[in-house]
C-alpha cells in the first residue's frame, strides 16, 4: 500500500532566508531556471504551503512568459519588460525564489519616472496551449502631445483619447482638457487597435 502524503498546511507568507525577503501570496517573483543561462522566471505567487513541521515550503506558482516564450515568438511592437500573465501552473520550492519584482500594467508603467530592473508590465494573457491572448488587441498609435495641442503631463492624466477629427466628444473633451500647445517629444498612446 502507498504511504499517504503528509498534510500540508497553507501559509499567509513566508521568509526567503538567502535573500532576506518575506513573499505573501499575490507577490510576484524572480524564479531560478534550470539553465542559469536563461534569464530568471517570473511568476506570480498564487499560493505557499509547508509540512506539518512548517518546512518544506512550496508555493503555486502562475507563470509570466516572455514574448520570446510565446507561440509566435517575439514581434516588433512588443516591450523590452513586456511579460504576459499565463494560464501556466506549477508547485516550486520556494527555495527557486531569487528575489521580488512588479509587473505593472501597461498604464502604470507608462507612468514610472524609472524603470528598474526589476520592473515589467503586462497588457495580455496568454493562453499556453493555444497561443491566444486576451484580449486580442491592444491601442498602439501614439502623437506628440505638442501637435493635439496637449502638455506631457496632461496626457500621461489620460485614460482615454477621443480623436477630435472623429468624435464631437472627443472634441469637447479635448477643448476642455488641455492648454495651449508646447513643444515636446513625448509621445501618447491613443485608441487605434492592431491584431
Amino acid at each position: 500500500m502507498a504511504k499517504a502524503k503528509a498534510p500540508r498546511r497553507p501559509l499567509e507568507s513566508c521568509t526567503i532566508k538567502h535573500i532576506n525577503k518575506t513573499i505573501n501570496a499575490g507577490d510576484c517573483v524572480l524564479m531560478r531556471p534550470a539553465d542559469q543561462s536563461n534569464p530568471q522566471y517570473v511568476a506570480r505567487i498564487e499560493r505557499i504551503d509547508a509540512d506539518a513541521r512548517g518546512g518544506n515550503v512550496k508555493v503555486l506558482a502562475r507563470w509570466y512568459y516572455r514574448p520570446e516564450e510565446s507561440i509566435g515568438g517575439r514581434r516588433q511592437f512588443h516591450g523590452s519588460k513586456e511579460l504576459f500573465l499565463s494560464d501556466h501552473y506549477d508547485v516550486q520550492s520556494a527555495d527557486t525564489i531569487e528575489g521580488k519584482c512588479t509587473v505593472h500594467s501597461f498604464k502604470s508603467y507608462t507612468k514610472l519616472d524609472a524603470v528598474g530592473n526589476d520592473d515589467f508590465f503586462c497588457r495580455f494573457e496568454y493562453n499556453s496551449s493555444t497561443g491566444a491572448f486576451n484580449p486580442d488587441r491592444v491601442a498602439v498609435d501614439w502623437f506628440h502631445p505638442a501637435c493635439i495641442e496637449m502638455t506631457a503631463e496632461e496626457a500621461k492624466r489620460l485614460d482615454h483619447f477621443f480623436c477630435e477629427t472623429c468624435s464631437s466628444e472627443g472634441k469637447k473633451k479635448l477643448r476642455n482638457s488641455h492648454a495651449a500647445s508646447r513643444p515636446s517629444d513625448t509621445k501618447v498612446d491613443t485608441k487605434r487597435r492592431r491584431r
